[in-house]
């Protein structure tokens, strides 16, 4: 008995020789060879996909500064895989099948492992495995399916790449990734329908560089416009969110304490500097900004401070939701800057989450104001302080510590500083901003919230009068708290000044009295600590906050890209059983900070808009924005209107039904003319006999007998015969031979002659 290779099987393996494994070597033997995939160029490309895929992932991952470095040896050892698959596909490889098959195994239990230890942010353990799973596959690509797998997984790369790129660097990956896509998909079609491996000619005529960048133009075009028209929704359907590895603490958590390195810390020297990176702010009297850290994120500011910031990355937000990244809060006023009052250990909340979750519940505030949620994903990209930014107020926060802090003030503390790399999530439940509800808060106070309205007794009388002689200039008597609030704000936005020269204060003199009285102005977080003192002087709650505004919103990557320039005091004022609502007084800043009212499903296409606007001179910008205005309007009054008539009975849903009915007839009359149009206008751009041979074309279509695309002019003329009366038949025969001897035997035809034939076609007879 012989093997089925035809050698005697005492040639074969020992271990073959056992009967049930020779009965299965037998039958793999016998099974026919897959049929491999002849095209060289179809390989290539495909392997330029995968190695494109796995580059974006690094490439991704670098951008949220976790970079994994995947492609180093994934890239060279699948494009060594594919050379050998190449080599062998003609042969069964069953040692290596076996191989491969444990080894996505080994893949497959390591991925599982590395969920457990991310379970909050999964993505780069999945691209892992795919990129592992894809490795061992392309020792083994011997048939066109094989390389559609291939071609899959760095189609799914390149997805979740998309997810994990913050910035613009992801997009040139991308493009290329399109431009080896679209002749892959060519060369693919060609395998399909059974055409043989193209020479390389053919290559060249099929994939022309002209040809591939409009299809790569088009494919681009409506890819953008669909990302900026496609609407986002509020409403997030799951509860998993980015989250960095966990952090073990080192030490104690002591939540009353808070590290800013741009301030004097204890043990530490000032340094002298003329605003270095090095250089570190006193907590108390004059002295110079440091460059880097913004000096208002403290227990202490000190607003007596002079210099300028080096701007600088520090985050990138991913947000439903534009609105001011809160930080820290401040009730007790210096006369040179604030500080909180309530920082002891037992006043701070100490906060600790199970340790098979990410998630802290934290408490917030009960009010009779609507809210939205809105979901915010952070990642830090250089280093600051342990306060966490969030939009107020906030009621859950996916944090990698087991422990977080809380204050009084509603700001939140990490135990460790907010490091490069870091990510984290939260869910605010931001308030609506409704005017009348505001205006309707009573005014009379609970005892708590005495710290916010309590002032040096000698500043608070010189500053009321100064504030109540301001309230009085408005044209009609103000008696709400909101709309004093907003009057303050305003005046001091329109008059008073940016003083970026301003002089130290003297020892004892109070910033409020030398902003209103003596300068006129000053630096701008001076203008919120004025309106706030204003504010408490007449008796409205008020306190001074430090974060960050949203930033630069990039349309392309969704995401807010936030500098250390961003970093700024706003003015929150309370309102009895509604809650804090923040008011920026800066000059140059919005008088209401953006919140959830400018948020919409659409509201990607305004970004986008109002980016292309700050690249446009202001009175075009200015011209365009009348445009979209007023267009926006007549086109809410139409859609008001005509849902105006539905609402009105009987006759005016017949009325509506009609009318609708009529503007549809117009509509398809207006089409179809414009379809005419068209098919007259690239007529005439024809040579006289294609534009003849065209037109008979289409008149056999609309009778229902099609040209297919497989028959030449003349297999087409000979089949009109067995459906047409003789004259036809003859017409068609005529135009069409004229046709053929023109465009491939450059003889000139006759035109009247045929454009009677055209005619004879066309004339009405029975089929």
């Amino acid at each position: 008995m012989s093997s089925p290779a035809g050698k005697p099987q005492a040639s074969l393996n020992p271990v073959l020789q056992l009967p049930l494994l020779r009965q299965i070597w037998q039958r793999i033997q016998s099974q026919p060879l897959p049929e491999p995939e002849d095209s060289i160029p179809l390989r290539v490309l495909v392997q330029g996909l995968v190695t494109v895929g796995i580059v974006a992932i690094d490439v991704a991952a670098a951008d949220s500064t976790d970079t994994i470095g995947l492609s180093l040896w994934a890239v060279p050892v699948s494009t060594v895989g594919a050379v050998w698959s190449t080599y062998r596909r003609r042969k069964r490889n069953i040692p290596v099948k076996f191989c491969i098959a444990i080894g996505m195994l080994l893949a497959l239990a390591l991925f599982f492992m590395r969920i457990w230890v991310e379970r909050n942010d999964t993505r780069i353990a999945l691209a892992t495995l795919l990129i592992h799973l894809q490795v061992f596959h392309s020792f083994d690509t011997p048939r066109r399916k094989d390389l559609g797998y291939s071609a899959v997984i760095g189609l799914i790369l390149i997805g979740v790449a998309a997810t994990l790129s913050q910035t613009l660097a992801f997009a040139p990956v991308l493009l290329l990734f399109l431009g080896l896509a679209i002749p892959v998909l060519i060369l693919n079609y060609r395998s399909q329908i059974g055409l043989a491996s193209p020479t390389l000619k053919q290559v060249r005529a099929d994939l022309a560089p002209k040809r591939i960048g409009w299809v790569l133009l088009v494919v681009m075009s409506l890819g953008l416009g669909i990302f900026l028209l496609l609407p986002r929704f509020p409403g997030y359907q799951i509860r998993t969110f980015p989250v960095s590895a966990e952090i073990p603490l080192q030490q104690e958590f002591n939540q009353s304490q808070i590290v800013n390195s741009g301030y004097v810390q204890p043990g530490r020297s000032t340094g002298v500097g003329n605003g270095a990176a090095g250089d570190l702010a006193p907590t108390k009297g004059a002295g110079t900004l440091n460059s880097q850290f913004y000096y208002g994120f403290n227990t202490k500011i000190n607003q007596n401070l002079r210099g300028v910031m080096q701007p600088q990355v520090v985050m990138r937000i991913r947000s439903q939701a534009p609105g001011f990244w809160r930080m820290l809060a401040f009730d007790r006023y210096t006369g040179q800057g604030w500080e909180i009052s309530r920082n002891q250990e037992a006043e701070v909340q100490k906060l600790e989450r199970p340790s098979w979750t990410f998630r802290f519940s934290l408490p917030w505030s009960i009010t009779l104001n609507r809210t939205r949620e809105v979901v915010q994903s952070y990642t830090v990209v250089a280093d600051l302080p342990n306060l966490i930014p969030a939009l107020y107020e906030v009621k859950e926060l996916y944090f990698p510590t087991n422990q977080i802090a809380i204050d009084p003030e509603s700001g939140l503390r990490s135990p460790v500083p907010l490091s490069e790399g870091l990510t984290y999530t939260v869910i605010s439940a931001v308030p609506y901003r409704d005017r009348t509800q505001l205006r309707s808060a009573p005014q009379n106070y609970p005892n708590e919230l005495k710290p916010y309205v309590q002032l040096p007794a000698d500043v608070a009388a010189r500053v009321r009068q100064k504030t109540e002689a301001i309230l009085a200039r408005s044209p009609k008597p103000l008696n709400e708290h909101y709309e004093k609030a907003l009057f303050l704000a305003q005046y001091l936005k329109q008059n008073y000044k940016i003083q970026p020269n301003l002089p130290f204060l003297e020892d004892g003199e109070d910033l409020a009295e030398a902003f209103l009285f003596k300068y006129e102005g000053g630096y701008p977080d001076h203008f919120a600590t004025t309106l706030t003192v204003m504010l408490r002087s007449i008796g409205i709650p008020a306190r001074l906050v430090v974060g960050f505004s949203p930033g630069e919103f990039n349309p392309f990557t969704g995401y807010y890209v936030v500098r250390n320039t961003d970093a700024h005091a706003i003015t929150e004022v309370y309102f009895h059983k509604f809650g804090w609502f923040s008011f920026d007084p800066i000059p140059g800043h919005p008088l209401i900070p953006p919140s959830i009212e400018e948020s919409s499903a659409f509201g990607v296409l305004q970004q986008f808009w109002n980016w292309i606007a700050g690249w446009l001179p202001s009175p075009l910008t200015g011209w365009l924005n009348g445009i979209f205005e007023r267009l926006g309007s007549v086109t809410g009054w139409a859609i008001g209107w005509l849902l105006g008539l539905f609402t009105r009975g009987w006759v005016g849903l017949f009325l509506g039904v009609g009318l609708l009915t009529g503007l549809g007839f117009l509509g398809w009359l207006f089409w179809q003319g414009w379809q005419q149009w068209r098919y007259q206008h690239w007529l005439r751009r024809l040579p006289p006999m294609e534009a003849i041979y065209q037109q008979m074309l289409r008149w056999l279509d609309h009778q229902g007998f099609r040209k297919p695309i497989a028959q030449t002019p003349l297999e087409y003329a000979h089949a009109c015969q067995n459906y047409y009366p003789l004259h036809q038949a003859k017409a068609i025969e005529e135009i069409t031979e004229a046709y053929v001897r023109w465009r491939y035997g450059r003889e000139t035809p006759n035109l009247p002659y045929l454009k009677q034939c055209l005619r004879q076609v066309r004339r009405k007879s029975s089929i």
